[in-house]
């Protein structure tokens, strides 16, 4: 039977100085799929998605994409090979415009078999980017810094999108707005991680969930499944 993950973690341990973040961490992202990453603060999500992306290396374990082993890489090699991190905080260039912010994560040229984005398909997807296509980045609202930093990220031409936080101090309307766009790159063939604190958000979204607490991954399925065990979610998430 063929392979069709994305992103394979496999017993992957991840330090902060002495303090042992992520221990023994192992999930698959299966291609075309969302993955909601879930816990509480301090569970260890925002440390996952930093060794999946190379800015912290792993003390041990592996992370491979599409069965191609990527841990210990450089961020630019990871990138390469097809991951995009949406950070946490959005962390625009600010004294950049929306063009030149775009325009500098552009890769050139976009490996076989990815979907090749250029700064017309983003303003296509976010047109009130195009609106304020030459304003300063740190003149943009929270929401439109937030479109501006997924919109970077899909110019690296990424076959896995992460994406830490993305609803993170927005309001309903634009993190309504954040969800259509996250359904609408998976139906372009997007592996997507999403980590998020807005579980019930998450959950609509998600295809598969992993939910970590501490460090470990405490409870894993599909979303179907684990929207129907309450007393799971209220015990590891606080949701009733």
């Amino acid at each position: 039977m063929p392979n069709n993950n994305a992103l394979t973690l496999n017993a992957v341990n991840s330090f902060y100085g002495d303090s042992h973040i992520l221990q023994d961490v192992s999930f698959n992202v299966t291609e075309g799929r969302v993955l909601a990453l879930l816990g509480r603060n301090g569970a260890g999500k925002t440390t996952c998605m930093n060794t999946i992306a190379g800015l912290m290396k792993p003390r041990s374990g592996h992370v491979s994409v599409f069965g191609r082993s990527i841990e210990g890489a450089t961020p630019e090699a990871i990138c390469h090979s097809g991951i995009a991190l949406v950070p946490q905080g959005r962390r625009v260039f600010k004294s950049l415009s929306v063009t030149e912010n775009l325009v500098v994560a552009k890769r050139r040229p976009a490996p076989s078999g990815r979907v090749v984005w250029d700064v017309e398909d983003i303003f296509k997807v976010f047109p009130r980017l195009e609106e304020r296509r030459s304003h300063p980045a740190g003149r943009l609202s929270g929401g439109e810094q937030q479109m501006l930093a997924i919109g970077r990220a899909l110019m690296t031409n990424p076959l896995i999108l992460l994406m830490d936080e993305p609803t993170e101090g927005l309001a309903p309307q634009i993190v309504a707005e954040v969800g259509r766009i996250i359904g609408q790159l998976r139906e372009l063939g997007l592996s997507i991680v999403l980590v998020e604190q807005h579980t019930n958000f998450a959950l609509r979204l998600a295809d598969d969930v992993v939910i970590i607490s501490t460090g470990e991954i405490v409870a894993r399925g599909t979303a179907a499944d684990l929207i129907q065990d309450s007393s799971l979610l209220n015990n590891h998430l606080g949701v009733h």
